[in-house]
């Protein structure tokens, strides 16, 4: 049963309901526990390094300014998903109310959308950081590392605020259950009784915006990187540098091409299936899977962390 408000001759949706993963209750504890460890993992992953990088001079640079920049986004974005995620499997409430739904979806559009033009950012840092290192110190000062990152921020309030103020003015009269696990662009577009036309195509061509240029950009950028690296005369560190890379390569290309398979290509019956499916990949994934292979790999990060554990540990004696 759905709560409604009578405007005019129409009955008013107030409230959503998640039907997230199915009714198949035997599988809802296994799938709470490992959510719940997912979330702590990636929440306890991105704080460590944000301190890490606020209280170890060392890593006082531009690459590790965009990496925390980085994880203060995924620690939101993870909590803008699946703290609710969580309550719904513990509770079996999987309703949620309009103003709830849009305020979420707003909350994750701006960081996904962020997230997009800052994994663009830090490719230019590391491309010119490999490929430049004589222009490196130069050109990647404080100023310029501070308005990349603050045009990514304000990139992403832009894009989903200009989506806001299009899906504000929809009407939604039933029915009320929508078909995900949170409140996304097209679950809650596809239950809205108005003529979703115009937002659709604003929907579009954001996205296209937001997605493709990065993506490309960020493609050229490790293309380039790669190349270098193959002309590295070491093999050993050839190899090392590679598989670097190739880690920061394999999560871009999941994000941005799962990105592009929900927001982008036309949403039909098969891929509506899959949505959630590819959706886990860029909201789940990509948050846990970042710590670990943008920073806890370095050895600079694992010198911090030894230190810091050092410190720690002769506090405690004290």
């Amino acid at each position: 049963m759905w709560q409604t408000q009578h405007g005019g001759n129409q009955t008013r949706i107030t409230e959503f309901v998640l039907v997230g993963f199915g009714n198949a209750w035997e599988a809802q504890i296994p799938l709470l526990l490992l959510l719940f460890v997912i979330y702590i993992v990636t929440i306890s992953g991105n704080l460590l390094i944000i301190v890490l990088v606020v209280s170890d001079e060392h890593l006082h640079t531009p690459m590790y300014y965009f990496l925390a920049n980085l994880s203060f986004l995924e620690t939101f974005y993870s909590s803008a998903i699946l703290p609710r995620v969580l309550y719904s499997l513990c509770t079996g409430d999987r309703s949620i109310s309009f103003i709830g739904c849009v305020t979420q979806y707003y909350f994750f559009g701006i960081l996904v959308t962020t997230e997009c033009f800052l994994l663009a950012a830090m490719s230019i840092d590391r491309y010119l950081a490999i490929c430049k290192p004589l222009y490196y110190a130069a050109v990647m000062n404080d100023k310029l590392c501070a308005q990349l990152a603050v045009s990514s921020w304000v990139g992403g309030w832009l894009a989903i605020s200009i989506t806001i103020s299009f899906m504000s003015q929809l009407v939604f009269c039933g029915p009320n259950e929508m078909d995900h696990f949170f409140c996304d662009f097209a679950p809650i577009v596809s239950l809205s009784c108005s003529n979703t036309r115009t937002i659709e195509v604003v929907s579009f061509i954001l996205s296209s915006v937001c997605v493709f240029p990065p993506f490309l950009l960020t493609l050229a950028t490790y293309i380039c990187i790669i190349t270098s690296i193959l002309r590295i005369p070491s093999t050993a560190g050839r190899q090392k540098a590679f598989s670097t890379c190739s880690s920061h390569l394999l999560v871009v290309t999941i994000f941005y091409g799962t990105l592009t398979i929900v927001y982008i290509l036309p949403n039909s019956s098969t891929l509506r299936d899959l949505n959630k499916v590819f959706s886990l990949l860029y909201t789940i994934l990509t948050p846990l899977a970042n710590p670990l292979i943008y920073s806890l790999r370095n050895k600079e990060v694992k010198e911090a962390l030894k230190k810091g554990a050092i410190k720690l540990y002769k506090n405690a004696r004290i």
